[in-house]
């Protein structure tokens, strides 16, 4: 009779998650979108594909890899999937999400649920923020990590182990609890450590979001010092502090304790995303109350929408503005860093039309929204017909950060050949024997700001 009541309280409890869960107003963010905090890893799983069935324009749904106890962990994937690249031609920015990663810590799960709810009912009332956003970045958002802890409402997953502990990151080096019997020991967190290094690999931005002090953490986590991006980090935490909210924001180890194989440290260690910790407030989830998300997480969700309306800068963006070409001498050169954040160790390559690289300068910096003068030895530099400069350098200072090469089109660039009578209009055809002077035009890297 005592295990017939346990079920019957089971079912009316997770029918009334179900009903919450249902509660969402499509007509947000003008209106409270929902009033349930704790969601249950079967109610997610309906909601997850009632959106994807409804918004295929801009739902993609992906089951990328099974809990322990063999539930699907579901990515919820957001874009204006009839446009492959922005308006412009270029490549849209990569926003990644997860949520969940402690069973028990419902509102980090519901910050994820939102920052994906936020987005498909802006972009269903013509929201512009919200449209702008699914026209230029890709949303990938892993809602709920831990579906088994979440539904025995545990920090653990089944194995009793500590997922947001359980990272291929200096594993198992801090004084810790229950960080697994190795790196990746358990399905979850090997699953969305394949998702990141095959689907989002260069992704602008990482947060993982949890629940206990109100804060956000940059790395790292293993030690107080700050890490290689602390202009990019800095100035984000400024930017919030002065605009948005007074959330604190700092390194992890300072903000909380020693913390090692976190997921944080390892999407900026390893995989070289610009990585935040989101931790929501301590309150939790209390059988038979409910709040509105948007009530409780308003705060919290202007500063994710900052995030992700300001992806552009979350990198180096070097745009030359002039390069005074004395072949066989020296390169002066003159760019800005239209981003927050520093490179180092770039380079200007020179290559024929094969795409074989002829020659290399030496190495510079541009330090973040920076504007320098560089003088590049240029001794060894014989030009060509059709010959073609390209930028190479680090979207941030990390080891671990992606490269990029950035062709400098010869349609941009303006030749001026030395005569005795003074500097007349030449051709695109590099004379070998002249002191030319090439203007590059600024890269249409002007971007709007929200």
């Amino acid at each position: 009779m005592k295990l017939r009541c346990l079920v019957l309280l089971s079912f009316f409890i997770s029918a009334s998650l179900f009903s919450n869960v249902n509660m969402a107003e499509s007509s947000w963010p003008g209106e409270p979108i929902d009033n349930h905090v704790h969601m249950s890893w079967a109610a997610m799983t309906l909601e997850v594909n009632e959106w994807a069935d409804e918004h295929p324009d801009i739902v993609d749904l992906a089951d990328v890899g099974k809990s322990e106890l063999g539930k699907s962990l579901w990515v919820v994937r957001l874009s204006d999937w009839s446009m492959e690249t922005k308006a412009d031609g270029s490549p849209k920015e990569i926003i990644y999400i997860d949520g969940g990663h402690h069973g028990n810590e419902y509102l980090g799960t519901a910050l994820a649920w939102l920052s994906a709810k936020w987005y498909i009912n802006g972009w269903i009332e013509g929201n512009e923020e919200a449209v702008q956003v699914l026209q230029n970045s890709e949303v990938h958002i892993l809602i709920m990590l831990n579906p088994d802890g979440n539904d025995f409402d545990t920090r653990w997953n089944i194995n009793q182990v500590d997922l947001n502990r359980n990272y291929d990151h200096y594993w198992n080096t801090c004084p810790t609890t229950q960080p697994g019997s190795s790196a990746f020991s358990e399905s979850e967190t090997l699953a969305n450590s394949i998702y990141m290094n095959t689907v989002v690999p260069d992704a602008d931005l990482y947060v993982t979001m949890h629940t206990g002090v109100w804060i956000m953490l940059y790395p790292w986590g293993k030690w107080p010092e700050q890490p290689s991006d602390w202009e990019l980090f800095h100035h984000i935490r400024d930017d919030v502090h002065a605009n948005i909210s007074d959330i604190p924001i700092q390194n992890a180890n300072q903000g909380l304790y020693p913390n090692c194989g976190t997921s944080r440290d390892y999407g900026y260690g390893v995989m070289g995303f610009p990585t935040f910790t989101f931790e929501t407030d301590d309150e939790q989830f209390v059988p038979g109350s409910f709040e509105s998300l948007e009530d409780r997480l308003d705060e919290e969700m202007d500063v994710m929408r900052y995030l992700i309306n300001n992806v552009w800068y979350w990198r180096a963006r070097l745009n030359i503005t002039s390069m005074e070409i004395n072949e066989g001498v020296e390169i002066n050169l003159n760019v800005k860093n239209l981003g927050y954040a520093t490179t180092s160790n770039a380079t200007i390559q020179y290559l024929d039309d094969s795409g074989t690289v002829l020659w290399n300068s030496n190495n510079f910096s541009v330090n973040a929204t920076n504007s320098s003068n560089v003088i590049l030895d240029a001794s060894n530099l014989t030009l060509i017909e059709n010959g073609n400069f390209e930028l190479y350098y680090q979207k941030r200072v990390i080891d671990s950060s992606k490269w990029v090469n950035e062709n400098i089109s010869n349609d941009l660039i303006i030749v001026f050949s030395e005569e005795e009578d003074g500097f007349l209009g030449g051709s695109l055809i590099f004379d070998p024997t002249a002191v030319i002077l090439v203007f590059l035009l600024a890269a249409s890297w002007n971007k709007r700001r929200y």
